[in-house]
């Protein structure tokens, strides 16, 4: 074979192992900063899950036809950012098995892990704060997408709104 092929493909495999180490490199930062990531993504985010978040339920009774009545909502709006496996029993009452466990968000910008019990005759749920270092761990790298692609759609549906305006106000005449 030709010797500058030969050095050619050798110094191409150099190159790949060294980019190989930066890129290990560079995920290990990462890795290492996700939470003060996370951290910052939630507080930027706070005014936007004031306005698009949701009223989550606390509790409330069920009738024989499932349906749900005197129902009770936390006082803060919040965006679902993961959903986790459940635990066997909630932190608060281990006499309640946890049906859905959730990591949400409030309109503060702190994280939050939701745990809900479902009974024949009840849903019931327990709230405990999780810091951003705590939600990373139990969640991973789904909460930072999720909190992500939030915003971001946020922010094409204001776009559009903008948009929609923009023409009305064309329309009629200003």
């Amino acid at each position: 074979m030709d010797p500058i092929i030969e050095e050619g493909y050798t110094r191409l495999l150099e190159t790949l192992e060294a980019l190989e180490a930066e890129k290990e490199e560079a995920a290990s930062k990462i890795r290492e900063n996700a939470a003060a990531l996370l951290a910052r993504m939630a507080a930027d985010a706070a005014p936007v899950v004031k306005k698009v978040g949701l009223e989550m339920l606390r509790r409330a009774r069920r009738e024989a036809s499932g349906q749900l009545y005197d129902q009770d909502f936390y006082e803060k709006r919040m965006i679902v950012l993961g959903k986790g496996e459940p635990l066997p029993y909630r932190p608060d009452d281990t006499a309640k098995p946890v049906h859905v466990q959730i990591c949400v968000l409030d309109e503060d910008g702190v994280f939050h892990e939701l745990m809900y019990t479902n009974t024949e005759i009840r849903t019931d749920s327990y709230l405990s704060l999780l810091t951003p270092e705590e939600a990373f761990e139990i969640y991973g790298y789904e909460i930072l997408f999720m909190l992500y692609r939030a915003l971001y759609e946020y922010a094409e549906k204001e776009e559009e709104l903008l948009e929609a305006l923009a023409r009305t106000l064309e329309y009629i005449g200003y």
